[in-house]
């Protein structure tokens, strides 16, 4: 039911960007990057409001690991295995920038990390709003890019 739901997501969301003249792009790296990590950022500040900053910190990062390592790959090779016959079927990636995508993120996951470090592994409210400043930074570099 899990992949229904998710299915239902992205053509909702594909139907209302058409709609709207917005690129798919951008609509993964807001709407639908909102609606996956939510409920991960519930749990991590349940978790952290319990004195379990490291455990809300490695939930976070590892969340986004397992969306991508499993999240991505499952369902594509079940649609090509059941859906497409076709041999030549595959995902094609149309961003130019991907490469840019990626560094950001990764230059904020290391600063992030880098960041806890330095404050002796304990979280506090202006990196958690420094963190957020920079998902802003990202998404308006993001979107500047693919428009």
């Amino acid at each position: 039911w899990i992949a229904l739901f998710a299915s239902l997501l992205v053509w909702l969301v594909e139907i209302v960007g058409g709609a709207l003249w917005v690129d798919p792009i951008i609509q993964g790296f807001t709407v639908l990057a909102a609606g996956t990590s939510i409920p991960d950022m519930a749990s991590s500040v349940a978790v952290a409001r319990k004195g379990e900053g490291d455990m809300a910190v490695s939930s976070s990062i590892g969340s986004n690991i397992f969306d991508i390592l499993v999240g991505l790959p499952i369902p594509w090779m079940i649609k090509i295995l059941l859906v497409e016959r076709d041999v030549s079927f595959f995902v094609t990636l149309q961003s130019p920038y991907l490469a840019v995508h990626v560094l950001l993120l990764l230059s904020m996951v290391f600063a992030v990390v880098l960041s806890i470090h330095c404050l002796g592994w304990r979280l506090n409210r202006a990196l958690g709003l420094c963190m957020g400043v920079l998902y802003m930074i990202f998404l308006f570099v993001a979107i500047v890019v693919e428009w």
